[in-house]
């Protein structure tokens, strides 16, 4: 059965690129809603945002969807992997701003705040996306792709120069709570020269030590370190996450990336789409739906991560 959340959520944070200050409202929506973000902040155009693969904005910092009217959000991955991750199907994100607060740069935040919230089950079926042949997108030296499996599962591998970072390569059955309990409190990370970069041009103005990882040549500059040896690599499965649950169900497939991003794995949804022949919609029965990452997510989980 499709789920939304028993009550209302309340999240205050700032943009990680904005630095503005944005209040956050998680609602009840019935079956069918999906997931909607809303403009509170806008008197002008159509103020709801569909969170769809096909209203992104390809960016190589972060995940932002925009409407017909040019109405946006911004930095929507941590969120929109909380919800895939915790079973949440159909929410109202209420915005007072166009950037989803960075928070402490992971999505253990909003998991934490929708499993003391609950879930409220809804008397319609899971609508999913089968894959049923490889898709596979390239630009560069990165990749991305899907094959067929019988549930969702992310295989992620990374290579930084930074001695910090290196090589790191990590693969999880994304079933039955994995994600709450080995990714969800991974922080976005980045290299102390891409900070830099990004204020030159006006953006990650909210970003600190408090909300990501950053790393400079081979010394962590955090002062209480990394959370696990690899979590960069856990991350970028945080972020792929988020990303795939834009796909407007749940996906039954196996993702893997070599260093891919936000907007490749955008690409790859695309792509997918694109190819009637590489998918179908398919209803879940019980068996199959409990196999979906939220399913049996409680907050005890969140006690227990790895």
């Amino acid at each position: 059965m499709q789920t939304t959340v028993k009550t209302d959520i309340f999240l205050r944070g700032i943009g990680l690129h904005s630095g503005c200050a944005v209040t956050l409202r998680i609602l009840p929506a019935p079956a069918g809603t999906g997931i909607c973000f809303k403009r509170t902040d806008r008197v002008e155009g159509d103020p709801v945002i569909p969170a769809r693969w096909d209203l992104v904005e390809r960016t190589p910092l972060c995940t932002k969807l925009v409407n017909a009217d040019g109405v946006s959000v911004s930095t929507v991955e941590h969120l929109m992997a909380a919800f895939a991750g915790c079973g949440v199907h159909n929410a109202i994100v209420e915005i007072s701003g166009g950037e989803v607060p960075i928070l402490d740069g992971s999505s253990e935040p909003f998991v934490a705040a929708i499993l003391k919230a609950g879930l409220r089950q809804l008397h319609a079926p899971i609508r999913a996306i089968e894959v049923l042949k490889t898709v596979q997108v390239r630009k560069e030296r990165a990749w991305a792709r899907l094959d067929p499996a019988a549930n969702l599962s992310i295989a992620f591998e990374i290579d930084f120069p930074d001695a910090a970072i290196g090589h790191q390569a990590r693969a999880l059955n994304m079933a039955n709570g994995a994600f709450v309990r080995e990714l969800c409190n991974s922080r976005t990370f980045c290299r102390q020269a891409d900070v830099d970069a990004m204020r030159a041009v006006g953006k990650g103005l909210g970003g600190s030590l408090s909300n990501a990882v950053v790393v400079e040549g081979a010394e962590v500059l955090n002062p209480d370190g990394m959370r696990y040896p690899d979590e960069p690599v856990r991350h970028k499965m945080l972020d792929a996450l988020g990303d795939l649950a834009l796909a407007n169900g749940a996906l039954l497939g196996a993702y893997k990336g070599y260093r891919a991003g936000h907007s490749l794995t955008n690409t790859l949804l695309r792509a997918l789409f694109a190819d009637p022949s590489a998918y179908r919609i398919v209803s879940l029965d019980a068996g199959k739906a409990g196999l979906l990452p939220g399913v049996g997510v409680s907050f005890d989980d969140l006690r227990h991560v790895a």
